[in-house]
């Protein structure tokens, strides 16, 4: 077969040349060159090319300029895996057949019944839709296929690993025995094999020699973490890579509200989609991501296929998938088209199998990296935390401001000074106050640039200097606001322990006010290094030798791991669940976490 360099090659009617123009598709991809005559000549195919790939117009093209006929009734049928990919699909069809008189009815589950059948009424001549829903028009005889040219199986590996082929053996069945079947597929499992040879007439197989399908444009790194998926390593990760926008793919539906959450809860405009999200709320999210009002969309596998947005250039395994096909699938979100992207992965120790499988399978290895231990994170978020604050300082400054600033710097007590500077005006927090609403690791707009264009702040009612705070990252969903009031313990009454909050675990340190222990510096702490959310600190009773905290009881065995190694003013903190049974009590202040009203 001679490549074909343009669509001009293809001998495309007007009507088609003219929509192809408008799209904007500049020359045929490869697919698009190798499928298009085959096609447009009747002929059954299995395509094996990977997600991403111009896949689509590789079908729609040829079906629309040469199988189509100007009747009015059902002539081609494309099933897809998901009703997101179902509506991709049908609105490619409806841009390439914009001149062509074409009508597409899109049929999927969720949406009204009687829509869809009142637009296979009006005469469409292709349906797209959902095997599931495809199969119910079949039975309800509100689908006529008597007239069917042409049958598609769009993704045909994902539809068979999501539990789908008696669906579709039962619609072939169905379909008229001279159609057309054309088979478009990632990758080809012996069942997808199986299914082709029962119900296609000699196919041409096309698998392309320059198309692989783990596609070149796509960089995969590997991060090395003993509890794999956990939000706190995400985090992390994120920090590190700082992608823009991304794709997260968890294993399971729960994940993706839990994973959502913390990534809200860090200041990341984030939302899930999964199969339990009703149909309005997946639109809604979806029409965000096309806005581009949302940066990261956790997802499962399934919720995720049809899924191309541009912006998209990562696509980060949350939860490792389990197998090499999943992984290929997953990754295709980014890097199509051409465009490049990266994949990077959080694995544990039981992924290790998976990531040898998929070496072999695909020849994929990923860069193998590791995380920061709990020291090199707090040292690189002090380091941001400098930058910034040097960055703030670059601004115009009184002349009586640097003749006091001398004269600090020649103080014996510089040092504590310039640490009760920082720690007020800077971190925004006291033991009375609130902590910083947004961690200064989370990446963003640089926190002088933002705090130097926010209007300034009106003296407050005691005469002090209005408090500087560090600016929010703009949140999906606000997250109602946490103070800390301070209490002195009654001696004789019961001390209230951390552990008494609902949903909550009391964590004791190895230190306490002999220490020199604040507890706003013990919560800034726990934000900074275990990556918790205000919510997921509660009650701080510092005693003499120990600190008891309560934290949310999800995070406590996260909490416990990466604080081993921490040191508060040069002694370890040694964290373990607290024993609050046996605690002595004592009368030292109280800081009592009450939630209030979100603003």
């Amino acid at each position: 077969m001679s490549e074909v360099q343009t669509f001009e090659s293809f001998g495309l009617s007007e009507p088609v040349r003219r929509a192809v123009a408008e799209v904007g598709y500049p020359t045929p991809t490869p697919v698009q060159q190798a499928t298009f005559q085959t096609i447009a000549e009747g002929k059954d195919v299995i395509v094996q090319s990977r997600t991403g790939s111009g896949k689509t117009a590789a079908f729609a093209l040829p079906l629309i300029d040469r199988v189509i006929k100007p009747a009015r009734n059902v002539q081609v049928m494309v099933l897809c895996p998901t009703r997101e990919l179902a509506l991709q699909v049908a609105g490619e069809f409806e841009r390439l057949g914009k001149y062509s008189d074409l009508g597409v009815a899109p049929i999927y589950g969720g949406a009204g019944m009687q829509q869809q059948i009142d637009a296979l009424k009006a005469g469409a001549k292709v349906v797209v839709g959902t095997p599931g829903r495809t199969l119910d028009h079949l039975r309800r005889k509100t689908l006529d296929v008597s007239n069917l040219r042409a049958i598609v199986l769009d993704e045909g590996d994902e539809m068979l690993s999501m539990g789908f082929a008696e669906e579709l053996n039962a619609i072939l069945g169905m379909l008229p025995k001279g159609r057309q079947a054309l088979i478009f597929s990632a990758t080809m499992p012996d069942a997808m094999s199986r299914m082709a040879a029962r119900h296609q007439r000699e196919p041409v197989t096309i698998a392309l020699s320059s198309d692989n399908v783990a596609p070149s444009g796509i960089e995969h790194h590997a991060y090395f973490s003993a509890s794999g998926g956990s939000v706190p390593d995400l985090l992390k990760v994120l920090e590190i890579e700082k992608p823009k926008a991304a794709l997260v793919f968890c294993n399971t539906k729960a994940e993706t509200e839990q994973v959502a959450r913390g990534l809200q809860n860090a200041g990341y405009r984030a939302e899930y989609l999964n199969g339990d999200l009703a149909q309005n709320d997946r639109e809604r999210v979806m029409g965000l991501l096309r806005e581009e009002r949302v940066d990261f969309l956790v997802a499962t596998d399934v919720a995720a296929r049809g899924i191309d947005v541009p912006h998209l250039s990562h696509v980060i395994h949350c939860g490792f998938p389990e197998s090499p096909e999943a992984y290929v699938h997953r990754s295709g979100r980014t890097g199509r088209a051409g465009r490049t992207g990266t994949a990077i992965s959080l694995i544990g120790p039981h992924d290790i199998g998976n990531l040898y499988l998929l070496r072999l399978t695909y020849g994929i290895r990923p860069i193998e990296r590791t995380l920061p231990s709990a020291a090199e994170n707090r040292t690189r978020i002090e380091a941001a935390r400098v930058e910034s604050l040097v960055t703030a300082a670059s601004g115009k400054v009184s002349d009586d401001a640097l003749v006091l600033a001398k004269r600090l710097l020649t103080h014996d007590d510089a040092e504590r000074a310039v640490a009760w500077l920082v720690d007020r005006f800077v971190m925004g927090v006291r033991e009375e106050e609130a902590m910083p609403p947004v961690p200064a690791e989370r990446p963003s707009a640089p926190a002088a640039a933002a705090a130097a264009e926010a209007p300034a702040r009106e003296p407050r009612a005691n005469g002090r200097p209005p408090r500087e705070r560090a600016p929010r990252r703009e949140r999906a969903e606000p997250e109602p606001e946490r103070k800390i009031e301070v209490h002195h313990a009654d001696p004789k009454a019961p001390e209230a322990t951390p552990g008494e909050e609902i949903g909550m675990e009391s964590l004791e340190l190895a230190v306490g006010r002999r220490e020199g222990v604040r507890a706003g510096e013990v919560a800034r702490l726990l934000r900074d290094v275990g990556l918790l959310a205000k919510s997921e600190v509660g009650r701080i009773h510092v005693r003499d030798r120990v600190t008891l905290v309560s934290v949310s009881a999800e995070k406590i065995d996260e909490l416990l791991e990466v604080l081993a190694d921490v040191k508060y003013n040069d002694v370890p903190v040694s964290p373990k669940r607290a024993d609050v049974a046996s605690a002595p009590e004592t009368s030292a202040p109280v800081i009592a976490a009450e939630t209030a009203t979100a603003d």
